[in-house]
């Protein structure tokens, strides 16, 4: 995989041709984010990324046992998180790190992140989105620019995600393995929901080859605003 950035051009002409339905807006503030960040990402993953907002890029932590797929006869729970509104389910046996606006659930290499901030969900906010990740992640990549009302599959069946308004799916690579040189390539799909001036930026991540497309889909669908 190449280490190089995409360019900014390229990335806005990608977003440009994408048409997202503007969510609207509201007054309700964020929640400052709690608890400690997830040792696989980077930086202050899981909060802020400084006055801009936004959730910063997941990386994989290349000395965490390798991670495999989420089984089918996978049990999962339901975390409601009262403080910000919202209530999603995850695999059993994950572990939580943080609270409040900032949430992640792991599992080696596998990760769901939920950051909560004020703010809507429209093209220019996707945009200025992936234009800062390119900008403070190396060897970020832009695998499937941004959709508008994006679907997913499980068990062949696709799934409508009304709640979404965009999705994009983008690739990090790890620091290298202090012992075997090898770095972690994470495939990332990044959700945007929005409501009443709120918005969560759900991350669901797994090692490139990893299959987890039923179950990723079945925890965004989950998603529901209190």
């Amino acid at each position: 995989m190449s280490n190089r950035l995409y360019r900014r051009t390229a990335i806005a002409g990608a977003i440009a041709a994408v048409t997202l339905a503007a969510s609207c807006g509201g007054t309700n503030a964020s929640t400052t984010p709690t608890g400690p960040a997830p040792s696989g990402s980077t930086q202050t993953s899981g909060g802020s990324s400084g006055s801009s907002g936004g959730a910063n890029a997941l990386v994989g932590e290349a000395n965490a046992a390798a991670a495999g797929d989420i089984p089918d006869n996978q049990a999962f729970l339901t975390f409601d998180n009262k403080a910000e509104g919202y209530s999603i389910t995850y695999p059993e046996g994950w572990t939580q790190q943080g609270g409040g606006a900032s949430v992640t659930f792991r599992d080696k290499n596998n990760e769901m992140r939920i950051l909560t901030e004020a703010g809507a969900v429209s093209l220019s906010a996707v945009q200025a989105d992936l234009q800062r990740l390119t900008a403070q992640t190396k060897g970020f990549k832009v695998v499937s620019p941004p959709v508008g009302h994006p679907t997913c599959t499980n068990a062949g069946t696709t799934i409508q995600l009304p709640l979404v308004a965009a999705k994009v799916v983008y690739e990090t690579v790890s620091m290298p393995n202090s012992v075997t040189g090898k770095a972690v390539t994470l495939v990332v799909d990044r959700y945007y929901l929005s409501h009443n001036g709120k918005r969560a930026i759900v991350d669901l991540a797994s090692p490139k080859g990893v299959d987890n497309v039923d179950a990723f889909c079945l925890m965004t669908s989950s998603f529901k605003w209190k």
